[in-house]
């Protein structure tokens, strides 16, 4: 099975304060453990703090998304003079330089300025949850494909799977970039990801297959965009236990004829148990990988659906 990318460590963006700077209206930090020490072994992080960069300062006044006759701004908890809307906007267009050598970006849930999503907007003093943060909503306009998660979401096993998965997958797109794009390169890329593209959502993954087959009379320059869009959309679905044993037993099908009936059997009765959440998505995987390494396939050696991210990571043994 492949090794995702080599051991090279892939640059991320981060909300300062999550790498324990202390940059917080009180002078505090929020040091993520998680992110730091086992994410920071396959990742390097590039810290921002968008309220720091305008000159707020620390301490300072929290500050709190407002609706302002329809439009989002960030104002003074206290002062209602203080408006950093435009300021938080500009400084997460004055970093796109950077940006764009990034991968992934984590920032700090619940933030005016970098929360992804449910941030409070108030009206009228009523608080509802349905904000992004200045500086993110800028950034994720700006790159619409780069994955972009909060920490507290990291706690979830799906989501933090999901993430991680994305950023490796961003990242090899990039890498194919960088090497010459070329159709065939393109069709080899998504060989190897079908599958994953399967176990989120199946009709999806066809449907863009077929589209990039009848592609070829366009020029990849124009059409490499509209693939990456679509695949980074498809990869955005959860992938649903259902889905993924789909996949499982469409990669059983490659050992039909090479498995004798026991073996046959242990393998159908371990991915049922998974199917009704006995067993995580590691053990079929795992002994698919060792049914494979006794019966090699180019194609299944190829994908990286068993190996979307290091092992190490341990992220399949949690779904």
């Amino acid at each position: 099975m492949p090794v995702s990318d080599g051991h090279e460590n892939i640059p991320l963006g981060i909300s300062s304060c999550l790498i324990g700077e202390k940059v917080r209206f009180d002078g505090g930090h929020k040091q993520n453990r998680y992110i730091l020490d086992t994410l920071g072994q396959y990742f390097s992080f590039r810290p921002f703090c968008p309220e720091m960069a305008i000159g707020l300062g620390v301490p300072r006044e929290t500050i709190r998304l407002v609706d302002v006759a329809g439009r989002t701004e960030a104002i003074g908890n206290k002062n209602a003079e203080l408006n950093v809307t435009q300021a938080l906007i500009q400084i997460s267009h004055d970093q796109k330089s950077w940006q764009q050598e990034i991968f992934g970006y984590i920032v700090k849930k619940d933030s005016p300025s970098c929360g992804m999503e449910r941030v409070k907007v108030y009206h009228k003093d009523q608080p509802q949850r349905s904000g992004i943060g200045l500086y993110t909503d800028t950034l994720m306009r700006n790159f619409p494909e780069l994955p972009v998660e909060e920490e507290g979401r990291l706690g979830d096993p799906v989501l933090r799977e999901s993430f991680v998965k994305r950023v490796f997958i961003y990242h090899r797109w990039h890498k194919m970039i960088e090497a010459g794009l070329e159709w065939a390169a393109l069709t080899e890329f998504h060989a190897r990801h079908k599958l994953i593209l399967y176990s989120h959502n199946q009709d999806l993954g066809r449907k863009l297959g077929r589209e990039l087959s009848a592609a070829h009379e366009q020029p990849i320059e124009e059409y490499a965009p509209r693939y990456l869009a679509a695949m980074m959309s498809i990869l955005k679905i959860f992938a649903k236990r259902s889905n993924h044993v789909n996949v499982l037993e469409h990669v059983r099908g490659y050992l039909k004829q090479e498995l004798d009936k026991s073996d046959k059997q242990e393998l159908s009765n371990c991915i049922e148990n998974y199917r009704l959440g006995l067993l995580p998505l590691i053990v079929p995987i795992t002994l698919l990988r060792h049914h494979f390494r006794r019966n090699p396939n180019q194609y299944i050696e190829r994908s990286y659906y068993m190996q979307p991210h290091p092992e190490e990571l341990m992220l399949l043994n949690s779904l």
